[in-house]
């Protein structure tokens, strides 16, 4: 859009513009077609996937006529501190840190029930948070009737309740080798979160959402494509 040449698109305007996006399910197209443009470059390796959700908050104010949160946003428990929002689950390729699949669903989702989801069925190892353990055993995972090697975190409560010595600090060696890997699920949060500043929804329902996360790690696999290609 050339803002020298023609006006600036008013309100209604881009809210059809949104709309079509939605109807038509565009900036899932859009995220794809960019991924396959990235793995024409080889920057998409495809032989490990990273697994992982973060929580995006939600206006959890009831001061709007109707008096009600958004029907499709919950309120779910992590640590000692409550959130309401929902959760953006991706699968990221473990070489590149590319995010290939996103899935938006309610924050009192399970990160574990949406792994079979994350996957895209060429990898042969995934790599996840001790909140993924047993995820192997679960029948829509089971269900794929594929080999995978599973890199779980180990819970941090039984490393720690190990006696010291020589097993202790060999487990601990292997769970920080895992870990080193599996923090590059990080970066694409961290561009989505601080350098795009979105930590909170700004459309209600999770079809809108859904289509602004897909543009959202579409860009950011823009950002971590370039900044690998400078590096190279």
């Amino acid at each position: 859009m050339d803002l020298s040449a023609e006006g600036v698109p008013d309100a209604p305007t881009l809210l059809k513009f949104r709309r079509r996006l939605e109807t038509h399910d565009l900036c899932k197209g859009l995220f794809a077609a960019l991924n396959a443009d990235l793995a024409a470059r080889g920057l998409l390796l495809r032989e490990g996937t990273l697994v992982d959700a973060t929580l995006i908050a939600a206006p959890s104010s009831t001061k709007k006529a109707k008096r009600e949160r958004d029907p499709e946003m919950h309120q779910v428990k992590k640590g000692n501190q409550w959130y309401f929002g929902m959760k953006a689950h991706i699968g990221a390729d473990r070489a590149s840190k590319l995010v290939h699949t996103v899935v938006v669903t309610a924050a009192n989702v399970a990160d574990i029930a949406k792994t079979a989801e994350l996957l895209h069925g060429e990898e042969t190892q995934v790599h996840a948070d001790a909140g993924y353990t047993g995820v192997e055993k679960r029948p829509e995972i089971v269900a794929l009737q594929r080999k995978l090697d599973w890199q779980i975190a180990g819970k941090r409560s039984v490393i720690q309740a190990l006696a010291e010595g020589a097993e202790k600090e060999a487990l601990q060696a292997v769970e920080k080798t895992k870990g080193s890997v599996r923090a590059f699920v990080e970066h694409p949060f961290h561009i989505v979160k601080h350098l795009f500043r979105h930590r909170k929804v700004r459309c209600r329902g999770l079809a809108k959402n859904g289509q602004q996360h897909y543009t959202l790690f579409a860009l950011a696999n823009v950002v971590i494509g370039a900044r690998a290609r400078a590096t190279a």
